[in-house]
């Protein structure tokens, strides 16, 4: 699909290029390419990509041209470069619209906690797919592990580590409070652009200041009432790592809903259940009842988490009009 659009009568001056490192909503920041200071842009009402629906035309991580500023100071995002890709989510107050979370990334980091909140796999599957429909590697983190004191909480670390690891994920411990992992995580994202995600209340902000000494990020206490995290990010951004490579935080969300996945399609975002799915007696089997369907064999063996089976049929299943409020935590 084509990605650029052009210049259009009443833009002037000579144009410049440059990266989108912030999205606030109302304006987008652009990190001119030249070296010169940051620069607030707009888009016209009448911007858009042709092909894709979002609510966001312009995304952190685009590379654009804009305009000289106007006679107000102004200056106007007037092109954009075709992306490498890019990943979008549903948005989660108009069920039929999606949100471009991030363009032109090499891989996409979920962090997520077990304990305080509790994320749930549901969700880190609907992130996993979505990574996968766009082509994106990813990695999960799992963060406040200096919670996890209980045996049992030490087991449900151990079981989804060992759940994502089997099936090829990347999966760190760490703990943003104190400081355990965070050397080895950085090493995961020295040299390329990582998108950020992950529940409100997992500690992202924390882990950004971390990560970015100086950035002062701010932070907020978990809902005692709802074990739930509050909103600290409210707009996405792109920061610079200090050994090379980015990060783009992303505000916390309480769902991630996918976006339109095709019905025979869904199987190949979940690595697991489409190399079993290749031992299935017919070729166009969609794991739901078919007889010789060797993926529901493997789910009752154990060799298909069952997790990972209900995410999978939730998605195949799940209504459109809706889909993004049936996986709030």
């Amino acid at each position: 699909m084509s990605e650029k659009n052009t210049n259009r009568p009443g833009d002037s001056g000579p144009l410049r290029c440059g990266l989108v490192v912030r999205n606030t909503g109302a304006h987008y920041v652009v990190e001119p390419d030249d070296g010169g200071p940051e620069v607030n842009c707009r888009i016209k009402g009448n911007f858009r990509i042709k092909g894709i629906r979002t609510t966001n035309p312009v995304a952190v991580g685009d590379r654009v041209a804009i305009s000289a500023p106007g006679p107000d100071g102004t200056s106007f995002i007037t092109a954009i470069e075709p992306r490498r890709n890019y990943i979008i989510r549903r948005s989660s107050n108009l069920s039929k619209a999606a949100h471009i979370i991030g363009a032109n990334i090499d891989q996409a980091m979920l962090v997520v906690t077990l304990a305080h909140p509790t994320t749930s796999t549901t969700f880190i599957d609907r992130f996993l797919a979505t990574a996968e429909a766009y082509n994106i590697p990813a990695i999960i983190a799992i963060n406040k592990i200096d919670l996890l004191t209980d045996p049992d909480d030490r087991e449900l670390l151990e079981g989804v580590t060992y759940l994502y690891r089997s099936i090829g994920y990347k999966v760190v411990h760490l703990s943003a409070r104190t400081g355990e992992g965070v050397d080895k995580l950085l090493e995961l994202l020295e040299g390329k652009i990582t998108l950020l995600s992950g529940n409100s209340g997992v500690g992202k902000s924390t882990l950004i200041n971390d990560l970015i000494p100086g950035t002062e990020q701010r932070t907020a206490e978990i809902s005692a009432a709802h074990d739930q995290g509050m909103h600290t990010t409210t707009f996405s951004e792109m920061f610079r790592l200090p050994d090379g490579g980015r990060i783009i935080d992303t505000p916390g969300v309480r769902g991630f809903g996918t976006v339109e996945f095709d019905r025979h399609e869904v199987a190949h975002y979940f690595p697991e259940i489409f190399a079993t799915g290749k031992d299935c007696r017919f070729g166009n089997c969609t794991h739901t009842g078919e007889p010789g369907c060797a993926v529901r064999e493997a789910v009752e063996d154990c060799r298909i988490a069952a997790s990972r089976y209900a995410s999978y049929l939730n998605i195949l299943t799940e209504d459109a009009s809706g889909a993004d409020e049936k996986y709030r935590k």
